[in-house]
């Protein structure tokens, strides 16, 4: 058989709880009701209902969760000899065999710039790579492009595999599963669906056409050297910044962020001893880089903004050949004033050429977008 395979949408459920029937933890998009309809990833169970629209939080925590707890430790008293004390430490690193189903192919691209710093750097993170190590992605391709998405921006696509164990495409009828790794294509073969390769040409055509769907890109292969040439350009980062209220949305939304801080907690005399845990943090904070004197080398928003961007769109690709931005569109649709992370970088890349920053009047989409 083929690494295709075709499943219809009333059949998905029989499919979900084949994967839990593996072992997996299976991370499927629910709708959570309050005041705006979120949709988020929650685990799955037989009868519970589920949603294939794109997520408003991207799958992240599957490898880089919130909070979690590294390392517990504990200090012993020798009771014949109080001033001896004997530290022990709990570190060692786990995972629960996990899917992550139907996120978007943004998302899996956005698993897949988490891997380099975390697998590829000078030092191989155990709790990320145990985590990477257990989880396989099937992403759903889109079928038309948004107003807030950039993905073909960036280098990616609507079905762009990268970061993807299985690619799903949905047709009129059901949906087409294409196995990329290894891991996916194994799977594949382990499943009872029925063979899709009679459907690839139509798969094609339906991928072809959310293509055209999509506003012209701008041309980002300079960005990397434009953007670090404005890095000391103040005036334009705030520029930039003039209505961010450093709120961090930008950062919890997006999947390719990574910042966090180490703080420990309990007392390890106790007898619940301590634990040191890791927790999402943000750039945009002003605390996040106040010193212990009090000094702070980001002392105001545009200087944070500066490095966010300069970040994503210079340093990342200077050190790893790619930008850290996977194009999901989150920070932009999520932001509350409106602040276009395209624009900046366009900004960048065209600045000393006529027209060069497009301000934003009612339209959500710059003008030069929608050109």
């Amino acid at each position: 058989m083929s690494d295709y395979r075709f499943l219809t949408a009333q059949d998905i459920p029989s499919f979900l709880a084949f994967l839990a029937g593996q072992g997996n933890r299976v991370l499927v998009p629910t709708v959570q009701e309050a005041v705006k309809e979120s949709v988020v990833f929650t685990p799955f169970s037989q009868g519970q209902p589920y949603t294939l629209k794109k997520a408003t939080v991207p799958p992240k925590f599957s490898v880089l969760p919130p909070c979690e707890t590294l390392l517990t430790y504990k200090k012993i008293k020798d009771p014949k000899n109080p001033e001896h004390v004997t530290l022990t430490v709990t570190d060692k690193p786990s995972a629960e065999k996990t899917v992550v189903f139907a996120c978007r192919t943004c998302d899996a691209r956005g698993i897949a710039i988490l891997d380099r710093p975390y697998l590829k750097g000078l030092y191989r993170d155990p709790y990320y790579a145990a985590k990477r190590e257990a989880l396989l992605v099937v992403s759903l391709t889109c079928n038309s492009g948004c107003e807030t998405c950039f993905c073909h921006f960036v280098g990616a696509g609507p079905s762009s595999p990268e970061g993807s164990d299985i690619l799903m495409t949905e047709l009129p009828d059901g949906f087409i599963l294409q196995g990329i790794s290894a891991q996916g294509k194994a799977l594949l073969a382990g499943s009872s669906l029925a063979d899709g390769a009679a459907r690839v040409a139509e798969m094609t055509e339906v991928r072809k056409a959310a293509w055209q769907t999509l506003a012209k890109a701008p041309d980002w292969k300079k960005a990397p050297e434009r953007v670090a040439a404005v890095f000391t350009d103040h005036e334009f980062w705030e520029r930039a910044t003039e209505r961010c209220i450093a709120c961090g949305a930008c950062t919890y939304f997006c999947p390719t962020c990574y910042c966090f801080t180490i703080t420990d907690e309990g007392d390890p005399t106790e007898p619940q001893g301590g634990r040191r845990l890791r927790s999402w943090d943000t750039c945009m904070a002003s605390l996040f880089t106040r010193e212990a004197s009090g000094h702070n080398p980001r002392p105001g928003k545009a200087e944070r903004m500066r490095n966010r961007v300069s970040h994503k769109f210079a340093t990342y690709p200077e050190n790893w050949g790619a930008f850290s931005c996977s194009g999901c569109g989150r920070c932009v649709s999520q932001c509350p004033v409106g602040l276009d992370i395209r624009e900046i970088v366009s900004a960048a890349v065209n600045k000393g050429l006529e027209g060069w920053w497009v301000r934003k009047k009612k339209q959500r989409c710059p003008a030069w977008l929608r050109a």
